[in-house]
């Protein structure tokens, strides 16, 4: 058996959300709920689990995700269960490497016998348990530097709060490796961890996602649908770019905060259910709320603790151990055997200000990984953005030096230096560096004239 018995538990819209979530959650079994194909990839891409359970209506559309993941590098057993069931899907989920084939209704004997035949003992879940949350918490997140231990701290003294959690922070900072540091360090470890990014599911189908709808609610509901705030229940709803979020929603959330109460769409029934909230955010939203863009109310309810999520460019000295972490992981994942990473990278790596944050040091380290003329990585192996003019000392006092300084002058010469940064990585097309930057382009265009930044290059 694996030190982690998490599982992932992918739903599509089967009819066996309630009982299947409730039959895991009376064996207290740490779980974590996505709902596609897409956010299953991303999530064990971060993630490891020792087991998925596929809990669909009918294996057809999900064939080809199965195959797939019974070809990774570390195939991770798969249980399929289905409310349609039919002969053909179990003969072909066997053939394909599924453990086992679940049909609804599944009884808590089927159950168990399926989790036993993928490693997960439901009879040492106690100590597994505890394994998963120390796996998934603080532990979780590389870095020791003195502001990333500030953070692990302040988790630490609210993970077992049942208040709201606004988590703070620019693109690219790991904002929900910090919620779900939160969620697996505290009581709630053991429930479900539900995601929900607000920004990459269309508004319109968004209520839909975190209050369900009833079969009939609308054209194509053909099948009752649970919501994300209720296969949270026991658990915590990790609520991502909550600044995306329609007025009209927010109202709707402001409600469930309060009451934890909601109905399904088309629904009469009020439903309760007991999660805690977790939102991030990479906006200003007191700036939102001033521009009439977020309820101030809302805002209030959500900023109880807030934990501010720093960038790299705060933390360069975790860069090594990210580094590390980052290099072994994308061995394992592209099968290669990089066995180290030259002085001068680490070098040019620790005066880069990173715009992009820990996401743009992964990144770059996978297609420094993939591309490696050898064993090492060496500056050869940089992008360019690091080898002509985007490794400028940042400035970086830890202490106020005794003579002092001129604080409109060290910002002035930061901000100038990042505006740089981002125009040279895209391009210098103004629309990117100014979403890379999450300003409006009016804004980048006034701040490149007044640092005298010009470019032949792209004007758009």
């Amino acid at each position: 058996m694996t030190h982690n018995p998490l599982l992932l538990l992918l739903l599509d819209s089967s009819g066996l959300s309630s009982e299947l979530v409730k039959a895991l959650q009376k064996k207290d079994i740490p779980m974590a709920v996505v709902r596609s194909e897409a956010e299953s990839r991303r999530w064990l891409e971060e993630n490891q689990c020792q087991a998925i359970i596929l809990a669909v209506s009918s294996l057809h559309s999900h064939s080809s995700f199965l195959d797939g993941l019974q070809d990774a590098a570390i195939p991770v057993p798969v249980i399929v269960a289905a409310s349609e069931p039919s002969v053909n899907d179990a003969v072909v989920a066997l053939q394909a490497g599924a453990v086992d084939y679940l049909e609804s209704p599944i009884s808590l004997n089927r159950l168990e016998n399926a989790l036993e035949k993928a490693g997960v003992s439901c009879q040492v879940a106690s100590a597994g348990q505890q394994q998963a949350k120390t796996e998934k918490g603080c532990s979780s997140i590389i870095g020791n530097s003195s502001v990333m231990r500030q953070v692990f701290s302040l988790i630490k003294k609210v993970c077992d709060a049942e208040t709201t959690v606004l988590v703070r922070g620019e693109s690219g900072t790991g904002k929900e490796l910090i919620a779900q540091a939160l969620h697996y360090e505290g009581i709630r470890g053991n429930g479900p961890f539900v995601p929900v990014n607000c920004g990459a599911i269309p508004g319109e189908l968004l209520e839909s996602e975190l209050f369900g709808h009833e079969k009939g609610a609308f054209t194509h509901a053909i099948r009752t649908r649970l919501g994300r705030f209720e296969l949270a229940n026991g658990g915590t709803v990790f609520l991502d770019e909550i600044s995306e979020m329609s007025p009209m929603l927010q109202v709707k959330l402001l409600r469930v905060l309060q009451e934890k109460e909601f109905e399904r769409i088309g629904g009469t029934k009020t439903i309760s259910s007991d999660f805690r909230v977790v939102a991030a955010t990479n906006r200003d939203l007191e700036q939102e709320v001033e521009a009439g863009r977020f309820r101030e109310d809302l805002y209030y309810r959500l900023n109880v603790i807030p934990i501010e999520a720093p960038p790299l460019r705060e933390r360069v000295q975790d860069i090594p151990l990210l580094v590390e972490h980052f290099v072994a992981r994308f061995n394992r994942l592209r099968k290669k055997k990089i066995k180290g990473v030259s002085e001068e990278v680490l070098i040019r790596f620790g005066r880069y200000a990173w715009p992009g944050n820990v996401r743009e040091l992964e990144n770059m380290l996978e297609r420094m990984v993939i591309l490696a003329g050898s064993d090492a990585l060496s500056v050869a192996d940089l992008p360019e953005r690091l080898l002509e003019g985007g490794t400028a000392p940042v400035e970086r006092f830890e202490e106020i030096p005794g003579q002092g300084f001129f604080l409109n002058e060290v910002l002035a010469d930061f901000e100038k230096r990042l505006i740089l940064q981002a125009l040279e990585q895209t391009d210098w097309v103004k629309n990117r560096a100014a979403k890379l930057l999450n300003v409006n382009r009016t804004t980048l265009i006034e701040k490149m004239k007044r640092f005298k930044l010009v470019s032949s290059s792209a004007e758009a």
